[in-house]
């Protein structure tokens, strides 16, 4: 029997010499990975474990090299990157392939979570309190979802379960990082709700259809709106997955995702044009596409994530 450390510092095990060999075929442990066997005292590397030599060697290597799975989170470096767009979503392509059962199930658990909420929420009456709870848990389950594939992407054990890590790990900080992130963003539209909101309350207290000026402006502003929605958006995109991994608070976590991506704003906005492409084509698929296309999404993310926040050198 063996013991593995995972990439968050934790001990996993008691397992079998079998299990380790299935983790390490689904990528999900690598050469570098932390290993003792129970009756043994000192860690060591996978790699140099004579009977998982084979496996390992045979094991595809990770997109990008990361540290040992015993080390803290490391620090966000400050060099300047190249994203490879295309290659972010094919590399999303073959992460799912390599986890397919793990990160498939996990994005069916988050977004069935969300769909249920959402329906609940459409209750009269009692829908407001499950509004309220999609509110409270979006940030800490999109931060966990992120985890899973960051792990899955490093080689490092993790389990559908992990979804829900954001709960017991910088839960107040996942749901601040969201919920200050939509709400800077959405002020964006305010002027046209205001707009909206001016032109509506005297028609419904005089039982008349609004003006068509109130609609027109409306949309107007709203349109103009959309500029500084995306930018702020594209620029705060890395702010939970940075949380979960560096355990950053959420405003240091938005300005370091701030001035990472400003680098080269234009390739990760690409990157999200791309991949909600790529969605909307899952959605056409009788809907149930996206259940295939957000985990590859979901990695391109994280692909990208790993070039733009490498460890400082």
């Amino acid at each position: 029997m063996y013991r593995i450390i995972g990439g968050d510092g934790q001990e996993y095990g008691p397992i079998s010499a079998e299990q380790v060999r299935q983790w390490i075929a689904q990528g999900r442990l690598n050469a570098g990975s932390q290993v003792r066997a129970d009756d043994a005292v000192d860690w060591q590397t996978l790699g140099a474990v004579p009977e998982f030599a084979d496996a390992v060697g045979a094991q595809p290597p990770p997109a990008f090299a990361v540290p040992p799975a015993n080390s803290p989170p490391p620090v966000v470096g400050e060099d300047d990157y190249d994203l490879d767009v295309t290659g972010c979503l094919s590399g999303g392509w073959r992460l799912l392939q390599a986890n397919f059962g793990l990160l498939f199930a996990a994005t069916l658990v988050y977004g069935a979570i969300l769909l249920a909420l959402a329906v609940l929420g459409a209750i009269p009456l009692v829908g407001m309190i499950f509004s309220i709870v999609s509110l409270v848990i979006g940030g800490p389950l999109i931060g966990g979802l992120f985890y899973v594939f960051i792990l899955a992407n490093r080689g490092q054990p993790t389990a559908v379960g992990d979804v829900f890590i954001g709960f017991r790990t910088n839960f107040g900080q996942l749901f601040l990082g969201q919920l200050v992130t939509s709400l800077l963003s959405g002020l964006c539209l305010a002027p046209a709700m205001m707009v909206l909101a001016i032109g509506m309350v005297p028609a419904v207290a005089q039982q008349r259809e609004p003006s068509v000026g109130v609609f027109v402006a409306c949309g107007v502003l709203m349109l103009i709106g959309l500029i500084p929605l995306v930018f702020l958006t594209t620029n705060w995109v890395f702010t939970l997955p940075l949380i979960i991994d560096r355990r950053l608070d959420f405003w240091t976590a938005m300005k370091t995702s701030w001035r990472q991506v400003s680098r080269h704003w234009w390739s990760v906005f690409a990157l999200l044009l791309l991949g909600g492409l790529v969605n909307c084509a899952g959605l056409l698929a009788c809907g149930v596409g996206v259940l295939f296309t957000a985990p590859i999404v979901i990695g391109a993310m994280v692909l990208a994530y790993e070039t733009l926040f490498r460890p400082a050198r």
